[in-house]
């Protein structure tokens, strides 16, 4: 029996009853007996994080590392010759609503020059030179070479080209930005109104769900501390390692997502407990040692699938889901020690400020949640399969996705890069804010054999279908490279740009070279982009195999049956692919894409699928820890499975309803944001939400192990021996729990 501090708050008093083994039950006690410690402890950590963040100053920028890809290949081939061509290229675009450019001829060239004086910039064309001025001479453009993205310079770099092009504003001529210098001068915002409108509707869901004031703040304090705390932490991170831009807004939307529901799910364990008479004390001790165990499973393989991202070989993506797994961790601990020492602190006041009754936890016969489990457990062969039908009719807009660059034309009216991309289209052509720029080494070639190779190289590229236009062939310095630009008939983001570049790779720069020693590559912005997805496409089907196995493994030692995994994984695949449905439909189909501020059809971002994959099933997990959490407390007290799944179906449902709906609240929230890829995230996360708690996780899991039985529960003597055990098996606090009245109070 635990030892107990005989110092006690006024609040709480002498606590009876057997107090449960395990590290969690010790540890809920003593943070609900030390509750001001425990505060102050994580008021520090949030000081120190936000401190820290602050002093460290971590900046996010997209860098997409594919060392050995062909397009990253064909620039250090570039760069070895010529420097000044390589590294990071920008647009600069003057343009004038009437009249010709060249009335301002002077003003654009003064500040053409002052630009190629800024540190960082190797070289800027001429805009006004042939090709890239219009026809109708009202639009020119600069092509300008970085030695770096200018993303990584930030705000204060953007400010120096801004005065460097003064002079042309000052004569009437519009100046904007493309490629990476457009994404650099993008204004910068914080979903703040994503955070504060998710945050609200769960304030709301939380109010109609316990109908205290003091019992739905609880899990939002402990939620917005944790976040706040776990987004600090990033920061500083991020100060030693690049993460991408999208990083702190995906972490910030787990880090509450996740820190709300495992808040709510302690709370309701535990306020049930005081409701029915146990000492807050003791009370946190129990619920720690049975819901906090699921909390913690639940958390550790969200964080596993998380990190399980890394299998990609692919630091950009493995990163995004380190970030989210910090928030995720530090929400975890918040809420198995920051909530209870709030609950401590609110000993048995916790229903003093009410909106309306409070509403018990119950699993008792007469419950409308009880019918419907008994109801699922009489027909369990039809709701099984009413249920997989809906995700499959779901899942059938999946079967079209198609893997992209989402670009500039996509961003929000008045971004200066969707102005410079509009300007370009109108005036060369969509493909002009998409070209691929052409490497050969002809090292060891004569001069004679170089020059009939310009020749067949520019008739192969013009010849080429979906090719717009073919720049004139030029040589480095020193004579050992041949440098051209190649501009799409298409966009940056159509199915035929990414037709061409697999054409030119293929067929057309083979062909141009054959007979030499000479080696073709296609490059450039659009080109690095495209091997990104093919990566990215290519390593998929592995996270998957990563993620379910660790997952599996994780599951099975918990529950201790090989049945429940494998039926958690397939369900949670269900659940993947109907959101991945409706993305497709959304945003690939134009499905009301126009309500979420996207003003045209657009490829799925490549690296999205693949990280919906890993939060999906990372996050499915958490519902069916809870849920497969009390059926086994069941379980284990009465042997019964019917019995089992319907007290575990009965006491979750309304919690798991509620938990669901506020993070799916807070995913959708995020659908204000101007960026279409975490729109995208917030679409695909809050549906799956929905869909697994309730036709999944509602439906399909109990109507399955009705169907099972006692299978459920079967495991091999050898499997049940070599297992480990993560932490103390759950006690059944009271033995007949589904039969016992609650207490209102």
């Amino acid at each position: 029996m635990l030892r107990r501090n005989r110092t006690r708050t006024p609040d709480l008093p002498a606590s009876d009853g057997e107090w449960p083994r395990g590290l969690l039950a010790r540890a809920g006690g003593w943070c609900a007996r030390h509750a001001w410690t425990v505060v102050a402890v994580w008021l520090l950590i949030l000081i120190g994080a936000t401190v820290g963040h602050r002093a460290l100053g971590g900046t996010y920028a997209d860098d997409f590392n594919l060392s050995g890809s062909p397009s990253v290949t064909g620039i250090n081939v570039l760069q070895a010759h010529d420097p000044a061509a390589g590294g990071q290229s920008g647009q600069i675009v003057f343009a004038v609503a009437s009249g010709q450019l060249s009335t301002a001829e002077s003003a654009i060239e003064t500040s053409i020059g002052d630009v190629r004086k800024l540190p960082h910039v190797l070289s800027a064309t001429d805009p006004l030179a042939g090709a890239t001025t219009s026809k109708d001479g009202r639009t020119a453009y600069s092509t300008v070479q970085f030695d770096t993205n200018p993303v990584d310079l930030g705000s204060s770099y953007v400010a120096q080209v801004e005065q460097a092009t003064a002079p042309a504003r000052a004569a009437g001529v519009q100046v904007n930005y493309g490629e990476t210098l457009g994404t650099a001068a993008r204004p910068v915002t914080k979903d703040t109104a994503s955070e504060g409108a998710g945050i609200a509707v769960a304030i709301i869901v939380l109010l109609v769900g316990f109908g205290s004031v003091l019992a739905a703040g609880l899990p939002i304090i402990s939620a917005l501390i944790g976040g706040a705390a776990g987004l600090g932490l990033l920061g500083m991170l991020a100060a030693a390692t690049t993460f991408a831009t999208v990083s702190p807004t995906l972490a910030i939307m787990m880090g509450l997502g996740v820190g709300i529901d495992y808040g709510l799910f302690l709370i309701t364990r535990h306020r049930q407990q005081v409701i029915d008479g146990v000492a807050p004390d003791l009370a946190a001790a129990r619920t720690l040692a049975s819901s906090g165990r699921a909390v913690l499973t639940a958390a550790l393989t969200v964080i596993v699938a998380l990190l399980g991202l890394y299998a990609s070989g692919l630091s950009f993506i493995g990163k995004l889901g380190l970030a989210a797994g910090i928030t995720v961790a530090v929400g975890a601990l918040s809420a198995l020690t920051l909530v209870p020492a709030l609950l401590g602190m609110a000993g048995r006041r916790i229903d003093r400020l009410r909106v309306r009754k409070p509403i018990a936890e119950s699993a008792q016969t007469g419950s409308g949640w009880h019918a419907y489990a008994a109801l699922v457990g009489r027909r369990p062969v039809t709701f099984l399969l009413g249920g997989l039908l809906v995700l499959c009719a779901l899942a059938i807009p999946a079967l079209s996705l198609r893997l992209g660059h989402i670009d500039a034309g996509a961003d929000p009216v008045g971004y200066t890069d969707r102005v410079a991309y509009d300007q370009m289209s109108a005036a060369f052509g969509p493909g002009t804010n998409g070209p691929f720029t052409i490497v050969v080494d002809v090292q060891g070639i004569d001069a004679g054999r170089v020059s009939g190779l310009k020749t067949s190289l520019r008739s192969g590229l013009s010849s080429t279908a979906d090719v717009a236009s073919v720049a004139p062939i030029k040589a480095t310095s020193d004579g050992d490279v041949l440098i051209t630009t190649v501009t799409p008939v298409s966009g940056p983001q159509d199915a035929a740009t990414v037709t061409l570049m697999s054409t030119l790779r293929d067929s057309t720069l083979p062909k141009a070279v054959a007979g030499t020693s000479a080696t073709g590559y296609v490059t450039g912005t659009i080109a690095l982009q495209l091997d990104f997805r093919n990566q990215v496409s290519s390593r998929l089907p592995l996270i998957i195999v990563v993620v379910i196995a660790a997952a599996f493994l994780l599951l099975l030692a918990s529950f201790r049956s090989p049945v429940l995994a494998l039926k958690a994984a397939l369900c949670n695949l269900f659940s993947l692919g109907a959101a991945y449905g409706v993305v497709v439909a959304v945003f690939q189909w134009g499905w009301g894409s126009s309500l979420l501020g996207v003003g045209e059809k657009v490829p799925i971002e490549s690296y999205v699928p693949m990280m919906m994959f890993a939060i999906v099933f990372g996050l499915s997990m958490d519902y069916e820890v809870f849920l497969l959490s009390r059926v086994r407390e069941a379980w284990l007290a009465r042997h019964d499975n019917h019995e089992s799944v319907a007290t575990g179906l009965s006491v979750t449902a309304r919690v798991i309803s509620c938990a669901a709906l506020i993070m799916a609240s807070v995913f959708f929230a995020f659908m204000l944001s101007n960026s279409v890829v975490v729109k995208m995230l917030a679409l695909g996360l809050g549906v799956s939400v929905l869909i697994d708690a309730t036709v999944v996780r509602l439906v399909i899991v109990p109507a399955a192990m009705f169907l099972m039985g006692s299978v459920n529960w079967w495991i091999p003597r050898w499997l049940d021996r070599i297992l480990p055990h993560l932490g103390e098996e759950p006690i059944a606090e009271r033995v007949a729990e589904a039969d016992a009245e609650p207490v209102s109070s």
